[in-house]
């Protein structure tokens, strides 16, 4: 039995047979609901069972649920579930303080961690106690206080040390003095240049055509027009000799001197 066209209600015959929105059309009555444009199996779009063409396929917009009995029904309903199982849970946490958190296998292992650090800290700490403070420990604070009790010591000797070694009953100290030497004297220091191992004589002798200022402690410094003698050659950049007008001796730069 041929079934009737969902557009114009007559029989459709195979030859003109569109299968599509679960209805049967004829291929002429298979048109948009808008513009009437003819449409085939290939750029339709189905809309509420209903053909359109792209242009003129509705837009899916929401709207608001009206309230009705059905949906205010199940509206209470969750609610009150929500409500049942709030008291629940109110109820078996209450007087714990904190919330229930989900006993993980990571959380396990962080518990079991965390003890094991505390139960080996605890330990430590009792033999600590047990022990008593170790030999580095204690030694330094009995270092300290012995140096500290020398040296009030030291002073406290020093204080009460006569003025009169010849009187009879006084404690005599001997305290070692350095050599005597002419009161108001001081032996003046010898000159840096005399203390520098100058090389042995004999050397050439060049002259500077540079200023330069020593950068360590082992050269020299000298001026445009400096003599430098007893000069010997350390390697290709710099030479070892006495300024003749300072009479410092040491390392120079061989690119700021040329041979007299």
């Amino acid at each position: 039995m041929n079934p009737n066209c969902a557009r114009c209600g007559k029989i459709v015959y195979p030859t003109e047979k569109v299968n599509c929105l679960d209805k049967f059309w004829h291929k002429s009555c298979f048109h948009c609901e808008t513009c009437k444009m003819t449409l085939n199996m290939k750029n339709y779009k189905g809309y509420e069972k209903k053909p359109y063409c792209n242009a003129h396929y509705p837009k899916q917009s929401f709207t608001m649920v009206a309230d009705t009995p059905e949906n205010l029904r199940l509206k209470q309903q969750s609610e009150l579930q929500s409500q049942i199982r709030y008291k629940e849970e109110f109820e078996k946490n209450k007087g714990k303080g904190f919330s229930v958190v989900a006993d993980t296998p990571e959380l396990q292992r962080i518990k079991k961690t965390q003890d094991q650090i505390s139960n080996i800290k605890y330990h430590e700490e009792f033999e600590r106690s047990r022990m008593g403070p170790s030999p580095s420990e204690s030694s330094e604070p009995e270092r300290r206080n012995s140096q500290e009790s020398s040296s009030y010591r030291r002073g406290a000797e020093q204080q009460h040390q006569p003025l009169h070694h010849g009187q009879p009953g006084a404690p005599v100290y001997q305290q070692q003095q350095p050599p005597s030497q002419p009161y108001g004297y001081k032996e003046p220091a010898a000159p840096a240049s005399t203390q520098r191992n100058a090389p042995a004589g004999g050397g050439k002798r060049f002259r500077a055509v540079y200023d330069y200022n020593a950068a360590d402690e082992d050269e020299v410094s000298f001026q445009d027009g400096d003599t430098i003698i007893n000069v010997q050659q350390i390697d290709d950049g710099w030479m070892y000799g006495t300024v003749e007008r300072t009479g410092d001796t040491g390392m120079l730069p061989a690119n700021y001197v040329e041979a007299i």
